[in-house]
């Protein structure tokens, strides 16, 4: 269903160019992958030179790293598009974490730290995680309790801690570490991010967490221990103390692109259940016929409808230099459910075929849990949306809201 906004004109055509790389050359191969476990390495590598023909590998990243230097408004139609498929984010280089790292480092980067992680990491021939959830003490949905430290001991950072649900952790190149750097101040002014080389002496690899999720692309979350682990001290990103600060510059666009990553796939599910209940028959009549069926599909371009508006809107905001965490916190809140929702529509409307490997909507069913999770939970991000709502509350209109 075509819905349209007050996007600009290069939005409109950076989408329509990616819905075109996407249907035309990245879901013929997920179709022929279906069911057989990750694509491999070479299949990627393909599909990524591809999409640089087509003009939309990297789009959110400057020219100068080897991005196409887009404004974050006029790339929403294109994450989009890109979620169409699961493999669509990974080949056109917009696919977390590497995304939001790509970002954090282009914003707070030093030149020497750019030229050494980020041009790599945009041209793909490196992979980054952050690592910042911790096992121990629930360091998760709240990040005070960070127990990972960092001292300085002359030119030199020492690390020291656990992490894990680190993303793309077993295969990464380079670490994002968040930890504390000064122990007498709360955790939110005392932390700071470290860039962490793979290979360093220290850094151990504990296992890949056994995880629900899809089949198609390669992914893992690792268990990560560092001990004693020895960076120069050029390898603080931004300032010291910094850490928690730039993690909400790294988030907010983040989140709205895995919004627009899920509202993809949730179209895409729903693209699939529109045609398939068009072609079957049951008890005497096309199961498109169904006023229930159709009703189901109303609500769901309805809340996508809804979901899409609500990222623009604070895509807006954020372009507009505000920080606009209520904003991304209800759209982030409302897509993930919105696109789980979908997607369970889909699964059930084609029956023993959405639960089957002949079409993605089992693996878009997997994928799509975890989003309700990832990037903040739910429940965090309604806590925020309410602290905000009860701080507006004018003491002066409680004797008169009382006495109703």
């Amino acid at each position: 269903m075509v819905v349209s906004y007050a996007d600009s004109d290069r939005a409109q055509e950076l989408g329509e160019r990616a819905r075109q790389f996407v249907d035309e050359q990245v879901i013929p191969v997920e179709r022929d992958h279906l069911g057989e476990g990750p694509v491999s390495e070479s299949v990627i590598d393909d599909l990524q030179q591809t999409a640089r023909d087509y003009g939309v590998y990297c789009p959110q990243i400057p020219e100068e790293y080897g991005g196409m230097g887009e404004d974050l408004r006029d790339v929403l139609p294109l994450f989009e598009a890109a979620g169409r498929s699961l493999l669509g984010p990974t080949v056109m280089r917009v696919a977390a974490p590497d995304e939001g790292n790509m970002h954090t480092l282009e914003l707070v980067g030093t030149d020497e730290q750019k030229e050494r992680w980020l041009e790599p990491l945009v041209a793909g021939e490196i992979d980054s995680g952050f690592a910042m959830t911790e096992p121990m003490q629930g360091a998760g949905s709240d990040p005070k309790m960070l127990q990972t430290t960092a001292e300085r001991d002359g030119d030199d950072w020492v690390l020291d801690g656990h992490k894990w649900w680190t993303t793309g952790g077993v295969d990464a190149d380079l670490y994002l570490v968040m930890a504390r750097t000064d122990l007498d101040a709360h955790p939110y002014e005392g932390s700071s991010i470290l860039l962490v080389p793979a290979d360093t002496d220290g850094v151990e690899i504990v296992r890949d967490i056994p995880h629900m999720g899809q089949d198609l692309v390669p992914e893992n979350h690792a268990e990560i221990r560092f001990d004693g682990v020895r960076v120069p001290a050029e390898n603080l990103l931004g300032a010291p103390g910094a850490g928690f600060a730039i993690a909400q510059q790294r988030l907010g666009p983040a989140r709205l692109t895995h919004c627009m990553r899920f509202s993809g796939m949730a179209e895409r599910a729903l693209d699939i259940a529109t045609a398939y209940t068009s072609e079957r028959e049951a008890f005497g009549e096309s199961l498109d016929e169904k006023q229930a069926l159709r009703f189901e599909v109303a609500d769901a371009e309805i809340e996508l409808h809804a979901a899409r508006s609500m990222v623009r809107h604070a895509a807006e905001k954020l372009a507009r230099g505000e920080q606009a965490r209520t904003e991304v916190a209800m759209a982030k809140v409302y897509a993930a459910n919105t696109a789980q929702d979908v997607i369970d529509f889909a699964v059930q409307a084609c029956g023993a075929n959405g639960i089957g490997k002949d079409l993605p909507l089992a693996d878009f069913y997997q994928a799509v849990r975890a989003f309700r999770i990832v990037d903040g939970a739910d429940e965090v991000h309604r806590r925020s949306v309410a602290r905000e709502a009860f701080a507006a509350v004018d003491p002066s209109e409680v004797e008169h809201v009382t006495r109703f």
